[in-house]
């Protein structure tokens, strides 16, 4: 492989605010697998728990249908980990409608607690760090953060359709 495979576009971000941006994530992954593996949970179990949080506080009825596509999980896949969940007390599973064949997901106030819990020193350690910004600092970089969120999704989106391919990985034939 060439050096040319590894320049980036002329028109891509900042390298050293990427790579900031990139360390976060692994920062924010590393602790995720800490804090869930000292409570015996699967990082995938709590990005469950963070979809049906997200979904509730929106208003929304969760579904293992709406779990499965959110987490790209099969249905066995998704069957275990709502079974799991639901195990450790952190979801419960409620029929919905006239005949009572749709499932609605729930968490417990189990889950809030053992979250809060976990979750704790990180919200610590971040407070402690946002103290020394001005109020027009965090606006800005809760504006610049969201617009990350945005287009990592974007990507996201762009990879699953097989959108363009890397220089450095030919396009694959799609099924």
């Amino acid at each position: 492989m060439t050096d040319e495979a590894f320049q980036r576009p002329p028109d891509s971000a900042p390298f050293a605010l990427v790579r900031l941006l990139q360390d976060f994530t692994l920062e924010a992954n590393r602790y995720v697998d800490t804090a869930g593996g000292r409570n015996d949970m699967h990082r995938t179990d709590l990005n469950a728990l963070a979809v049906i949080m997200r979904h509730t506080a929106k208003g929304l009825v969760v579904t293992p249908g709406i779990l499965r596509k959110e987490l790209n999980l099969s249905s066995p896949a998704t069957t275990a980990l709502i079974d799991r969940l639901d195990q450790s007390g952190h979801v419960i599973r409620e029929r919905l409608g006239p005949d009572r064949r749709q499932v609605q997901l729930r968490m417990t106030p189990k889950a809030f607690q053992d979250g809060s819990a976990m979750f704790m020193p990180l919200s610590r350690h971040m407070g402690t760090a946002m103290a020394d910004f001005t109020p027009a600092e965090l606006e800005l970089v809760t504006r610049f953060m969201t617009v990350m969120v945005d287009a990592t999704v974007a990507a996201r989106k762009e990879a699953s359709d097989a959108g363009p391919a890397s220089p450095a990985s030919p396009t694959r034939p799609r099924r």
